[in-house]
């Protein structure tokens, strides 16, 4: 009898480890928004539409605490952190670092996409603030970065030394995208330190990597010098073909899925209001060159740009436009010496009440949390870019 259990125990081993599936590990890399500006208390915003409900549903238990999510791990780079990463299982808090926990893409991305495959999931995050793709990003085959003319000149009216500005460029160009690297592949030859349940034998896939950055080649007027004129970013395209290619050819995925998150502040340009038209140039080639490498042949049917402007909060938006008349009338208060301060302060407050209803001043409690560059910190913004990120990876798939 011992015999044949034993037989059996064996025969059920081999049977297990045939049908055991490799981990599926999601790689999202960008600047400040894929680190993510939304505030904890910014979740409420989402019980406020119908649309949003479900969403909260999977981020928060019934008493307002967040879930932990037992089947999806992440190692994200934290430099908040004393060791520089932050990681464990999936939950609130791994937005960027500060007093207040913070969330970005990462959390509805890894829920949504844990849903879609069904089995647990791996999440390697390495986003860091402030970051080009021009330079700090940029890949070994998009070759040195070359200053244009203009750039030159200017350098010259600064009395700049020529030697020593291109010797700094060169010392940071790429210093990112090796970082990234680095991170990718510490985490990759040891994964059960951060998922202890981690199948060696089984092994890993990569199965997704999600690219969400742009902000500061937008506003580069250095490196992008005709802002705004068509064809203004094309050396961002080129730059973003270039370095989908590397990051397959360095982590050894030629087919690795790969989604491009276009960036939407500010949402779509058909709406901009008055003082947003100045920039409808800008921002809409950006966000055209941002887009661009998903329709070259070579990437079609695994690159694919997500519009987040689709994302944007109108309402929320148009609210906080609006408060900024509040301050405007406390300078103007303020100046009129004929009221003491607790008229100033009646003043105020009855200023406010005619601004705004009691739901628009919940909502503008609850739904901003930063400025509208990181989408206002919004966690109702954010959230549904990150499942629309998972999304889109799942349709690739």
């Amino acid at each position: 009898m011992k015999v044949i259990l034993t037989i059996l125990a064996s025969l059920l081993s081999v049977s297990f480890s045939l049908w055991a599936k490799p981990l599926k590990v999601y790689l999202l890399v960008g600047q400040s928004n894929m680190q993510g500006h939304a505030a904890e208390r910014t979740l409420g915003h989402l019980a406020m539409d119908a649309k949003t409900v479900p969403l909260l549903k999977a981020i928060q238990n019934a008493d307002g605490s967040a879930k932990v999510h037992d089947q999806i791990w992440i190692s994200s780079i934290e430099i908040a952190e004393e060791s520089g990463v932050k990681e464990g299982k999936l939950t609130v808090g791994y937005g960027a670092g500060g007093r207040d926990p913070k969330i970005g893409p990462e959390l509805t991305f890894g829920i949504t996409m844990q849903k879609h495959v069904g089995e647990p999931v791996l999440l390697i995050k390495t986003a860091w603030g402030g970051k080009s793709l021009n330079t700090d990003f940029r890949p070994p085959s998009a070759g040195p970065y070359v200053f244009n003319d203009k750039q030159i000149e200017n350098f010259k009216k600064r009395d700049r030394n020529l030697a020593e500005v291109r010797q700094e460029k060169v010392n940071s160009t790429g210093v990112y995208y090796r970082a990234m690297l680095e991170h990718i592949r510490k985490v990759l030859g040891d994964i059960q330190r951060v998922y202890p349940d981690y199948d060696a034998k089984s092994g890993y896939e990569l199965s997704g990597f999600i690219w969400f950055q742009g902000w500061n080649d937008m506003v580069d007027a250095g490196t992008y010098p005709s802002r705004g004129q068509v064809g203004s970013y094309d050396a961002y395209s080129r730059n973003l073909a270039h370095f989908i290619r590397d990051v397959r050819k360095d982590l050894n995925a030629p087919k690795l899925p790969f989604v491009i998150g276009v960036m939407g502040a500010g949402g779509p340009i058909s709406k901009y209001g008055p003082d947003q038209k100045r920039y409808a140039d800008i921002h809409g080639e950006f966000r055209k060159a941002m887009a661009a490498p998903a329709n070259l042949p070579e990437f079609r049917g695994n690159v694919t740009a997500v519009r987040t402007e689709n994302y944007w909060d109108g309402e929320l938006s148009e609210l906080v436009d609006r408060r900024s008349k509040i301050n405007a009338k406390r300078r103007e208060l303020s100046n009129d010496e004929s009221l003491n301060r607790e008229q100033r302060d009646k003043a105020l407050a009855d200023f406010n009440a005619k601004l705004f209803t009691k739901e628009e001043l919940q909502i503008l409690e609850l739904g901003v949390s930063n400025a509208a560059y990181h989408y206002l910190g919004s966690a109702k913004i954010l959230g549904q870019i990150g499942k629309a990120f998972a999304d889109a990876l799942a349709a690739m798939n």
